[in-house]
């Protein structure tokens, strides 16, 4: 039997279903999905996300057999609806529109009016008793399928519109200040401009517009493959970590139209409030517009709800449609429809985009009203939605005169939490800036896709126009990414980089505040402060905590580093980095470098002396923080070379403060260079170079927890040694740390249970793990340093090529940047080989990860599938590590 490549839907029926998103994309699915279950969904079939899949993997070609599917189904759309595709008389008009597995908004092709041509515009015109309906549709399509399928700059389309609208339409209407609206342009204005607009075609092609309709569904089609290519849309995936995918369908859809007068608009609606997650009916609308109109924010919408006032039997169906897709697919739902003439139809749902507080409420929500369970619950928040719960909002101890004062303009709020940067005017400078380390807030009249590396690198957008759906909304909201939008008061002048409201003038590199909260723009830097978080986040975590088996620690190196873990549900500290301490204060730096500096082990021994009670009181702070829960203390892992001075003037400066010669100063640090410190004297190898280094840190360690133990404070110390390559390097250094602590103890007279472990972070560890778990107690499996001699990779210089790696464009050799993302192929491997190898010769060996992937999803879910016993991450990744555990127990079983 033959592929089959295209399904149909239309009079009630679909071949396809709501839970075949990757073979017909989301759009494709869903269009299926509420066709069967009886919803005003206009009749057609999709292309599956397979033709483009196939056309990608053999030159630009189309699989055998697709054009005779899709000629079929457009005869068979063609007899349901009795009109045919390009007909002089009564034409039917489909949209072309992309359709992916996974929401990519705006980042695709969508062709509408697609039939028209000279003669059936004016079939058109006749048959809607509308000329100038048919002709602003005619010129639509002209500009959509020259600026999509035919790559003719969109610009050069809209100056010839712009000049009609200055030359002509504002001399009739004796408009001298003020906008001119697309729909003032009357029948004759729109006709002149459809015979520019078909020059502006020719002059690019060569070639007149295209007037055989089923040309123009080939170019179409060929437009929306071609997109998922496109720099905006790899861009996308790329930041939102989208792979896996075929490629994306193509949904041909027969058109109906929201521009036919005033009983006609479109819009886009959420099923619940897609910032508080409240539940409310939330959307925007345009009478007398088609869906583009809404989406890229040319024109200010006016709210949902004023549908009610204006088409009362309308919203009463809006709102029934409304309850039954929610109940359907038991989540909130971002709708798209249109209403022609009076009659409503739904064009599209999806799951709609969500600011992290909704998210969490929406989630809790929807328990409570008993359409999904916890575990549902849990398994749809993601780790962007907790990280964006930690986003700054203004100070609310400002002043409110303060406030009055800095008041800039007042838009709509898009997506809330607070941003404070500098203004840029273009996505290219918002990149360059922010590579440079500086905070930047984009600043456009209106987004579009081109824009979204500009709009991920900012902490903020800002537009002039747009409403709540609009291009610029959608896509901030679902990266948690302050934005205010509709801000009509804003005159941006890209030319002169400036942007004023009346005599105010903002120019680029000035500061701002937004606030995506309440839509009020600021003049100024404005202190920004955490938010409170919301109860269904505590909801949320506490069912994590309850299933996942993954113990969270975090990696801190101070007391109040360690509190503020706690609080956001750390269980121990998985990585301490005793070097830290070392450049706390003045007093303590002097004191390392003096020791570095010494020439003979007595002048070594009387520096550390200085560093011991130091080291000591810090260790104290962070076991009386911790108190119950297990500490795991990395002794001194750079190299020496990190902690001395290395111009001339500093090292003058150093030996003038130690009172040594400087030639002396000089020749030690000298000494100390390597060509590559990574690799070089560091970590144990310093230990066992000076085994007076590890005396005073162990000492330190077993002193604090004596300390603490006195004081009925709970302590868990666990002593790891880093960069250990030998089972042999190991007993010297564990019998040395066992000697330290024990003699300690015994000193002052207390019991305490500590824990000799290592770091597994160099290849050959990890081959002898077996061996080397003899004397380990525990392993923990620093990944940074493992991931970068495994793949040959330095983390400070990969950055020149990396991306090149992970481009699919490109090299596409990764999967995912291996320094976020654990490299579970190469990296993975040698782990996994680690922890067998190791509980082999001991059984009970506790195993953690403690590099930064121990707060990375997929990481996590890595750690949980091999049976590790905790990972540790920086603190405000806890919580993300907390919910991915959670998320890993509950699709793939509790592991023991």
């Amino acid at each position: 039997m033959a592929k089959k490549y295209v399904y149909f839907f239309g009079g009630g029926k679909a071949e396809g279903k709501g839970g075949m998103k990757e073979l017909l994309g989301g759009k494709g699915a869903g269009l299926a999905e509420m066709t069967n279950i009886g919803l005003p969904v206009p009749a057609g079939f999709t292309i599956t996300t397979e033709v483009c899949d196939y056309f990608y993997k053999n030159n630009r070609k189309y699989p055998q057999g697709y054009s005779f599917e899709v000629k079929k189904n457009l005869a068979r759309l063609e007899k349901l609806v009795g009109k045919k595709l390009g007909d002089p008389d009564d034409p039917l008009l489909v949209s072309v529109r992309s359709g992916a597995a996974r929401s990519m908004p705006g980042m695709m092709e969508t062709i509408l009016n697609l039939g028209l041509n000279d003669r059936s515009v004016e079939g058109l015109a006749m048959k809607t008793s509308n000329r100038r309906f048919a002709l602003d549709a005619y010129r639509r399509f002209i500009i959509m399928y020259g600026s999509t399928a035919m790559g003719i700059p969109r610009k050069k389309f809209d100056d010839e519109f712009d000049d009609i609208k200055e030359r002509r339409t504002k001399v009739r209407l004796n408009i001298r200040k003020g906008t001119v609206l697309d729909t003032d342009v009357n029948e004759q204005e729109l006709e002149e401009l459809i015979t520019r607009l078909k020059n502006v075609y020719k002059e690019h092609t060569k070639k007149d517009f295209p007037q055989d309709p089923l040309e123009q569904l080939s170019g179409s089609v060929d437009a929306v493959i071609g997109s998922w290519m496109a720099e905006k849309a790899v861009t996308y995936r790329r930041v939102e970590k989208i792979t896996g995918l075929l490629g994306t369908a193509v949904n041909i859809v027969q058109m109906v139209f929201g521009n036919m007068g005033d009983t006609s608009g479109t819009g886009v609606c959420f099923t619940r409030d897609p910032n508080t997650g409240e539940d409310i009916f939330y959307g925007d609308l345009l009478m007398n517009a088609q869906g583009e109109d809404v989406v890229a924010g040319i024109r200010t919408p006016i709210h949902l709800s004023d549908l009610g006032k204006i088409m009362p039997n309308i919203y009463k169906q809006l709102t029934q449609v409304r309850s039954r897709l929610e109940k359907h697919y038991k989540d909130m739902q971002d709708i798209e429809f249109t209403i022609e003439e009076g009659k409503l139809y739904i064009l599209q749902c999806r799951t709609g985009k969500r600011s992290p507080m909704a998210a969490f409420k929406i989630a809790v929500d929807l328990v409570k009203e008993r359409l999904i369970t916890k575990k549902e619950a849990l398994l749809r928040i993601s780790d962007k939605e907790i990280e964006g719960l930690f986003y700054p909002v203004i100070d609310p101890k400002i002043p409110l005169d303060e406030l009055k004062h800095n008041l800039f303009a007042t838009g709509i709020a898009a997506v809330p939490g607070a941003a404070a940067g500098s203004v840029v005017f273009t996505a290219k400078d918002a990149e360059a800036w922010t590579a440079q380390g500086k905070k930047v807030i984009l600043v456009r009249k209106e987004t579009s896709p081109e824009d979204v590396g500009g709009m991920h690198a900012a902490k903020g957008i800002l537009t002039a126009t747009g409403g709540k759906t609009s291009h610029a909304a959608v896509v901030a909201r679902g990266w948690g990414k302050c934005c205010v939008v509709g801000c009509e008061d804003l005159a941006i002048d890209y030319d002169a980089k400036n942007v004023s409201v009346g005599n105010t003038i903002i120019k680029e590199g000035d500061e701002i505040t937004i606030n995506g909260s309440t839509g009020e723009v600021f003049k100024a830097p404005l202190n920004l402060i955490k938010p409170e978080l919301p109860e269904a986040y505590n909801s949320l975590m506490t069912w994590a905590d309850d299933v996942r088996t993954l113990k969270i620690r975090t990696n801190v190196d101070t007391p109040y580093d360690a509190e503020n873990a706690i609080r956001l549900g750390a269980e121990g500290i998985g990585l301490c980095r005793t070097e830290h301490m070392f450049f706390d204060t003045d007093v303590r730096r002097m004191a390392i470098q003096r020791m570095i500096i010494a020439e003979d082990e007595e002048t070594r021994k009387r520096a550390l002396d200085e560093l011991l009670p130091f080291q000591r009181k810090d260790f104290a702070g962070i076991f009386r923080a911790m108190d119950n829960k297990p500490v795991t203390i990395r002794l001194i892992d750079p190299p020496l070379h990190e902690f001395v001075p290395h111009t001339e003037n500093d090292q003058k400066h150093l030996a003038q403060r130690l009172g040594i010669p400087f030639h002396q100063v000089k020749r030690r640090i000298d000494r100390l260079h390597e060509a590559n410190p990574m690799l070089g004297h560091r970590g144990s190898r310093l230990c066992i170079t000076y085994p007076e280094i590890l005396d005073m840190q162990v000492r330190a360690i077993m002193e604090a927890a004596s300390e603490c133990k006195k004081k009925n404070i709970a302590v868990f110390p666990e002593i790891m040694l880093p960069l250990i390559i030998d089972a042999k390097e190991l007993q010297i250094l564990a019998d040395r740390t066992r000697l330290v602590a024990d003699s300690v103890m015994k000193e002052q007279g207390v019991k305490i249970k500590y824990l000799v472990g290592t770091m597994i972070e160099v290849p050959r560890a990890a081959l002898l793990a077996d061996q080397i778990a003899k004397v380990a107690e525990f392993f923990s499996f620093g990944t940074n340093d493992l991931t970068q001699m495994t793949l040959g990779m330095s983390r400070d210089d990969a950055g020149r090529f990396l991306p090149d790696y992970v481009d699919e464009k490109k090299a596409g050799v990764l999967k995912s940047d291996p320094f976020q993302s654990l490299d579970q192929d190469g990296v993975g491997l040698l782990i996994k080989m680690a922890i067998d190898k190791g509980r082999k010769t001991k059984k009970d060996l506790k195993v953690g990860i403690c590099g930064e992937h121990g707060g990375d999803p997929a990481s996590v879910e890595f750690c949980h599938l091999n049976g590790f016993n905790y990972v540790s991450c920086s603190p405000f990744r806890v919580p993300i590590a907390r919910l991915s555990a959670a998320q890993a127990a509950l699709k793939f079983g509790k592991k023991k």
